[in-house]
């Protein structure tokens, strides 16, 4: 329990200084992030799998054609997901990213409900309810529809939707390897496009920045793994909770470090969210409390008969 939490804190926390190490790849852009993101990060699968001569799954995944379109939804929902965190740290708005992540538990509770059609405990409703108004706010106050923390929100709630229909039973790093497969095509026409436009920076910014940019891959993958290690050691409701330090960190990293502004209004919208993250995260410790003990109470006995 306790390195599994450990593992947890880790995984968060490194998430939560992306925003430093994207910030530093200057000038790659969003798009040339991404390609580089993609194609060291299945190096790094492949090199691992190799290592550990574990490659037999491969050939079965092929033949599931189902399973392979699952796969290359889910990869292309988090290089959306990807792009996007990208771009709002390169233009100066992590905060907003923070927002999205701290939106995600809503939403991904919200697309239990309107996808898999699960019911929700009155409390979850209350604080859909107060996301929904988070929404509206954010979108009055700020004037124009908050599109990142939505797109960010979303994308990463349709991932773990998908994930959960398709690739529930594939090991992390071979889900992974997967994803990262089927969009290594994308990737490498990514990459020529700009190269013919002289707009990548992979060779002309030093042997740092080439450093950073192939480092990319180890940087995606090791939170990834300690990221399964937490949860396959502690329980549920202690993932959900300690998910938070991520947009927390990331809020944190974007106004003291580098130096963002947040509006007023914009911090009334993270409060009103942070009612609702407080709602959620209280039902899920009571949801979590209340199975245990039922647990310990073992099944109910049969009443007896005359």
């Amino acid at each position: 329990m306790r390195r599994g939490t450990g593992y947890g804190f880790l995984a968060y926390g490194i998430w939560g200084l992306f925003p430093l190490y994207f910030a530093a790849l200057a000038p790659a852009g969003a798009f040339e992030i991404l390609a580089h993101r993609i194609l060291w990060t299945l190096a790094v699968c492949a090199l691992v799998l190799a290592v550990r001569r574990d490659l037999g799954w491969v050939r079965g995944v092929l033949g599931r054609r189902r399973l392979v379109a699952g796969i290359t939804l889910a990869g292309l929902l988090i290089a959306a997901n990807w792009t996007i965190y990208v771009l709002a740290v390169l233009t100066g708005r992590t905060y907003e990213a923070a927002l999205g992540y701290f939106l995600n538990p809503i939403v991904t509770v919200a697309l239990g409900v309107v996808v898999l059609g699960e019911r929700l405990r009155p409390l979850q409703w209350v604080a859909v309810g107060i996301g929904a108004l988070a929404s509206v706010w954010l979108a009055v106050a700020g004037g124009v529809v908050p599109w990142i923390p939505l797109v960010l929100a979303f994308s990463f709630g349709l991932y773990g939707l998908v994930k959960k229909k398709v690739g529930a039973t594939m090991p992390a790093m071979h889900s992974l390897a997967a994803e990262t497969a089927a969009l290594s095509p994308v990737a490498v026409v990514v990459l020529v496009v700009l190269g013919a436009e002289g707009a990548t920076t992979f060779t002309g910014h030093g042997a740092g920045h080439t450093t950073l940019l192939v480092l990319s891959g180890v940087v995606t993958a090791v939170p990834l793994l300690l990221f399964a290690a937490a949860a396959r050691r502690i329980p549920l409701v202690t993932v959900g909770l300690i998910q938070f330090v991520t947009p927390v960190l990331q809020l944190a990293v974007g106004v003291t470090l580098l130096g963002e502004h947040v509006s007023g209004r914009l911090w009334v919208g993270f409060g009103i969210v942070w009612v609702a993250l407080a709602v959620l995260s209280y039902d899920s410790l009571v949801a979590g409390h209340s199975a245990r003990r039922a647990r310990r109470a073992g099944p109910a006995q049969p009443e007896p008969t005359v």
